[in-house]
């Protein structure tokens, strides 16, 4: 779908096509995936009239019941991006895939920062070459995107790629509080596809909510505004057939201490049933890292050995005899 397409909708002309832009709904997709009274809000339309808009355009993609099948071939379209080792491209099941949000869970200095890293520069290459052909946008609520980093790793790739054009392509925006995060995941709905972007990374997506909604009393609130962010990007996956990726901390149980990992994933329910996929991260021996599928809809529960490299990650090789 293109913009123009907005302007078939069935009572939708040139001005009503531009207040839809205007409130990043760019094509028919992006109306069908908002819920009507957020459109209303966002583009003082009333609200009668965008039901009557949101009717023509889930009749337009006909959506409603459909086969299995349908399912089936609508996944095609899928794309999935390569992590830079073969063996997270197979637990992955070959790379990150578009049209969901994957979740990487674990503790300071296990590797979440470093994939992301490493799919920043991956996303950049071509199909044939493991990537996504597109940008990146990049949102850090911590302040540990480090271009030098990048420009190790598009160097170390030996890829004949240009370093400084790697950089250019990606994105960055530095969130300073969760009002100012939440900000940012709602502009994507305009940005990505006026930059081409294919890849979104959040590290971390809970860090500002932690830090600002302390105690039992703000829960609720904190919640709800960390839900309201991740459906946003979980329709932004949808609307734009791209990949999320979220970075999340964990806190210690100290009761567990004796009994397994005491380290949890931070965020309760409202993180786990939004991410598509969750991979836990953790420290292994001879300073390799374990990735573990803790909740997918279809990946099975494994886990592979990885070290982090000048190439951003890389396979653990097999000991010799």
């Amino acid at each position: 779908m293109t913009n123009e397409d907005l302007a078939a909708l069935e009572g939708v002309g040139p001005a009503m096509s531009s207040k839809l832009r205007s409130a990043g709904l760019t094509n028919v997709e992006t109306v069908v995936v908002t819920p009507p009274k957020e459109i209303a809000e966002k583009t003082g339309i009333g609200f009668n009239t965008v039901l009557k808009i949101v009717a023509s355009a889930r009749k337009m993609l006909n959506i409603g019941f459909i086969s299995a099948n349908e399912l089936w071939e609508k996944r095609k379209n899928m794309v999935k991006c390569s992590l830079g080792s073969e063996e997270l491209n197979k637990l992955f099941g070959g790379g990150i895939e578009s049209q969901a949000m994957t979740e990487l869970i674990g503790e300071y200095g296990v590797g979440k920062t470093q994939i992301c890293f490493t799919l920043c520069v991956m996303a950049q290459l071509p199909p044939e070459k493991g990537g996504l052909n597109g940008n990146v946008v990049f949102i850090d609520t911590e302040g540990t995107f480090i271009p030098e980093r990048i420009f190790e790793i598009a160097t170390a790739l030996e890829l004949d790629l240009d370093p400084h054009e790697i950089l250019k392509n990606i994105f960055l925006a530095r969130a300073y509080n969760s009002a100012h995060q939440s900000l940012l995941i709602e502009q994507l709905f305009k940005f990505c596809p006026a930059n081409n972007v294919k890849l979104v990374v959040v590290d971390s997506m809970i860090g500002h909510f932690r830090g600002e909604y302390i105690g039992r009393e703000h829960l609720a609130e904190r919640q709800q505004k960390l839900n309201s962010c991740l459906h946003k990007l979980l329709r932004l996956t949808e609307a734009y057939n791209l990949p999320v990726v979220i970075t999340n901390q964990v806190y210690a149980n100290p009761a567990q201490v004796f009994f397994g990992d005491p380290n949890k994933p931070t965020g309760g329910h409202i993180m786990a049933h939004a991410c598509t996929h969750r991979i836990f991260l953790r420290k292994g021996a001879r300073g390799t890292r374990l990735a573990r599928v803790i909740d997918s809809p279809y990946l099975p529960e494994n886990s592979v050995r990885f070290k982090i490299t000048a190439k951003g990650v890389e396979d653990v090789p097999a000991p010799t005899a």
